[in-house]
């Protein structure tokens, strides 16, 4: 088994980046767009050419080794960690990958680190919950704002000299491959083995990012809106578990069952018997069965969500409504929300005022979204007192007063 990578040396950094001091508008750069464009439009090149035997094989072979390439690679390995490597397999990971015309293997990494680190918040960098579906499946790579990777968070790679270089070059392995299909299969290997196989990936890969939010079940309490589809799983080799994913990160395989088929995973657990990878990662069974407790972040994030489900300024104006009806003292119930949730919540429904969300309807809405966990009371009280917080802080903003009953 060859030894583990190790640096050559520290050295300088990746890139070095300059940050203007004005935050860059969201807006897509349509220049930046053209080289993209040109891509699909060779790829219609197939009209021309006409498709042969030995380009549909390219386009095929093509797809699912790079597929693999970015799936195992950029991302099991330079984003996650998930599994060791030799340094010479290392590069060989990457070069693969940047085949596939995605950009630096560096920048994709650091790009996706950013994206597990913020999943589903404003600072996410492509978000449907947030930006749209278009916009987080293809538009937030145009965008000055969202594809500016911070490569800080990526120097146990950015080390490699090599590594290094082919960040530097993202489109040079492309190229080559672009040249090697020509030299294959001529025109149609060109067209159909390189170009349209690249717009295929392209739209596998980016559909992660949008659909696997979107469409599919949640099994685990993960703060996001990460989801598990089988057919997604099948298109990306095993990506298509994403909920799996974002519940427990460092697995080198997503399917945590039997029958999720993760065939990147199989690939490498194959490779670690030939000694080409080992220390494959794999989910504890307490995380697989839903039985370990969330992290504080998840649950203040969950919590947050749930009570911003809850319309507040709704319930203050209709308590509002219907204490200039009742007649209690205003006052004495700013006082009571102010205090200990129990408190305030009875008092509330001592009065006959609006409805205040209780903890059993807290954890059915709660239970709607997810599967059971250990962790789910937690997140309902917490959810309950952010609900009263927020109430409270409506109660006793200064607005209308409300006209006598």
């Amino acid at each position: 088994m060859s030894s583990e990578a190790k640096a050559a040396s520290p050295g300088q950094a990746a890139h070095d980046h300059h940050h203007d001091h004005d935050e860059p508008h969201n807006d897509i750069v349509y220049p930046a767009m053209i080289p993209f464009l040109l891509v699909h439009v060779a790829a219609l090149g197939v009209f021309w050419t006409g498709v042969t035997v030995t380009a549909v094989i390219l386009c095929v072979t093509l797809y699912l080794v790079r597929m693999w390439a970015l799936t195992a690679g950029f991302h099991r390995y330079f984003s996650h960690r998930s599994y060791k490597t030799s340094r010479w397999f290392q590069f060989f990971l990457a070069f693969l990958g940047q085949t596939s015309a995605q950009k630096g293997v560096l920048w994709w990494a650091a790009t996706h680190r950013h994206h597990h680190r913020h999943s589903d918040t404003p600072e996410d960098v492509h978000s449907p919950k947030h930006a749209g579906f278009w916009f987080s499946h293809v538009g937030w790579i145009f965008s000055p704002q969202k594809n500016e990777a911070d490569y800080s968070t990526i120097q146990d790679f950015a080390k490699y000299p090599e590594i290094r270089f082919l960040d530097r070059h993202p489109y040079f392995p492309a190229f080559l491959l672009a040249v090697a299909c020509y030299l294959i299969g001529g025109w149609p290997g060109l067209i159909v083995g390189f170009f349209l196989s690249t717009v295929i990936l392209y739209h596998g890969v980016f559909a992660i990012n949008s659909v696997a939010h979107v469409v599919g079940k949640q099994r685990y309490v993960t703060a996001d809106d990460s989801r598990n589809n089988w057919w997604l799983a099948l298109i990306t080799l095993g990506e298509g578990w994403h909920n799996n994913h974002h519940h427990y990160q460092s697995s080198t395989r997503q399917g945590f069952y039997w029958w999720e088929i993760d065939i990147s995973y199989y690939v490498l657990k194959v490779f670690s018997w030939l000694g080409l990878v080992w220390d494959l990662r794999a989910p504890p069974r307490a995380v697989v069965e839903g039985e370990q407790r969330l992290g504080t972040k998840v649950v203040e994030r969950v919590a947050e969500e749930v009570a911003g489900s809850f319309q507040i300024e709704v319930m203050a104006r209709e308590i509002q409504e219907a204490w200039a009806a009742k007649k209690p003292d205003m006052d004495e119930i700013r006082a009571r929300v102010g205090q200990r949730r129990d408190d305030a919540t009875a008092y509330l429904r001592e009065l006959q005022l609006p409805h205040v969300p209780t903890m059993e309807e807290i954890r059915q809405r709660l239970k709607e979204r997810y599967h059971d966990s250990p962790s789910l009371d937690q997140i309902a009280e917490r959810a309950q007192e952010i609900v009263l917080e927020r109430l409270s802080t409506a109660l006793n903003q200064e607005g209308p007063q409300p006209s006598a009953g």
